[in-house]
């Protein structure tokens, strides 16, 4: 995939909804032309029926900016919100918890919460990891085709954060649909038609997610289990633990974040190895050896978060630009992960890819993804589990894509394989 450059710098306005719904080779040379042109570039902010308009903000594309950025946590802050539109402060912390904080409160939580992952906890967690994608391609090797989505990328990362947070199977759909409203919103299929219906059905997504969790927290504060649940009712830090309302914030972070981006990650991942299948004959070769590198650049390729915003807290010069105090500044992981000057070949997909200091878990500083580790842990064992078991799946046609500017997301994605895996061969 080469970009292609259609729109000129001052064509270009990223917060436009129909910027996200031009093809994809369009937008990264949106993004290319606004690297070379017009490094950090003001943008204005759409109109949105529920929300008043806000003032714009400064869109930041070049990797080294991201990681300066994202290594002053104190001049740059993420305790006015991680997304573009200025949301209400209780509806911020609700739905991003630690994402929408600053210290000290950021690293108060942040450090109750890691008491939560014991080694017991990831002890379990590793090994159900391969249990779980082992029974994901046990459901669908005789089918011969099947949507890659919802039944392979999807049904792993689903399966491993409800048994970490104490969920029932009975419930995975429940949860499943309500990341999607959460982090699909923008998307008519999940957030509605009418732009008025969407913060309504965001709220009540997110209060269905917090209902779940007191109820299964009342259980585990009586009788805790190995689940990382009883871990967090049970976790205290100098004498402080999580309130209810803290929580439930986390838990609603925790099933939507760790579900849908690792989902999106082995989507675009099958896609980028069926796309480029030379490097899908080397990982395969070696797929110990490689897979380090190759989960690496997956999550590069895929960049499943796309943005997120950071707010000046002082007047500042970022590469030359004046920034006020308290305007926005959106980092566009999307276009870090592209950046010429920071990647070799960047329009290229390259398993044995190093160095490779992609921006796909958030830049560098506090804010660093908590489930890194976990999601580069899922990655490869579902791949592990297809190269073994179903090596000749293949994507057929073009994928269902998520409409959205905060999430590269794929819907559904139709592949096919030999009914029987390799054992058919």
């Amino acid at each position: 995939m080469q970009p292609r450059e259609v729109l000129s710098a001052d064509q270009i306005w990223l917060a436009d909804q129909a910027f996200w719904a031009r093809p994809f080779a369009e937008r990264e040379g949106a993004f290319a032309t606004l690297r070379r042109e017009r490094p950090i570039s003001w943008h204005e902010e759409p109109d949105i029926v529920v929300l008043p308009k806000g003032p714009g903000f400064w869109a930041v594309t070049k990797h080294a900016d991201i990681l300066e950025v994202s290594r002053q946590p104190d001049l740059f802050c993420s305790g006015k919100g991680s997304n573009i539109g200025d949301m209400p402060p209780a509806f911020n912390e609700f739905f991003g918890s630690m994402i929408n904080m600053d210290d000290p409160r950021h690293a108060r939580l942040r450090r109750i919460v890691s008491r939560g992952f014991t080694p017991r906890v990831i002890q379990r967690v590793e090994t159900d990891v391969a249990r779980a994608a082992e029974r994901i391609v046990d459901a669908v090797i005789d089918k011969g085709e099947c949507d890659f989505v919802t039944e392979i990328a999807a049904a792993l990362p689903l399966a491993i954060i409800c048994d970490m947070a104490a969920i029932p199977e009975s419930q995975y759909q429940f949860v499943f649909d309500r990341t999607n409203v959460i982090l699909g919103a923008g998307d008519p299929e999940y957030g509605g038609s009418e732009p008025a219906q969407i913060i309504p059905k965001l709220l009540n997504a997110g209060a269905e997610l917090a209902q779940l969790a007191q109820e299964i927290a009342k259980h585990r504060r009586g009788k805790p289990g190995d689940d990382l649940v009883s871990a967090l009712v049970n976790a205290e830090v100098d004498g402080e633990t999580l309130s209810d309302q803290e929580l439930a914030s986390f838990f609603v972070l925790l099933v939507v974040a760790g579900n849908e981006t690792t989902r999106n990650a082995i989507s675009h991942g099958m896609k980028a190895l069926c796309d480029f299948p030379e490097q899908r004959r080397i990982w395969a070769a070696d797929f110990d050896g490689v897979a380090p590198t190759a989960v690496d650049e997956i999550v590069r390729w895929a960049t499943p978060v796309i943005h997120f915003r950071r707010t000046a807290t002082r007047d500042t010069v970022l590469r030359g630009q004046k920034i006020e105090a308290g305007q926005k500044v959106v980092l566009w992981y999307c276009s870090g992960n592209r950046d010429e000057d920071a990647f070799e070949r960047p329009f290229e997909f390259d398993v044995r890819r190093a160095p490779n200091e992609h921006v796909g878990f958030g830049g560098p500083g506090p804010h660093y993804c908590l489930g890194a580790h976990l999601a580069r842990r899922e990655i490869t064992v579902m791949f592990r589990e297809l190269f073994r078991r179903i090596p000749d799946l293949q994507i057929e046609g073009e994928p269902d894509k998520l409409l959205s500017f905060f999430i590269h997301g794929i819907k559904r994605m139709r592949c096919t394989f030999r009914p029987g895996g390799a054992r058919a061969a």
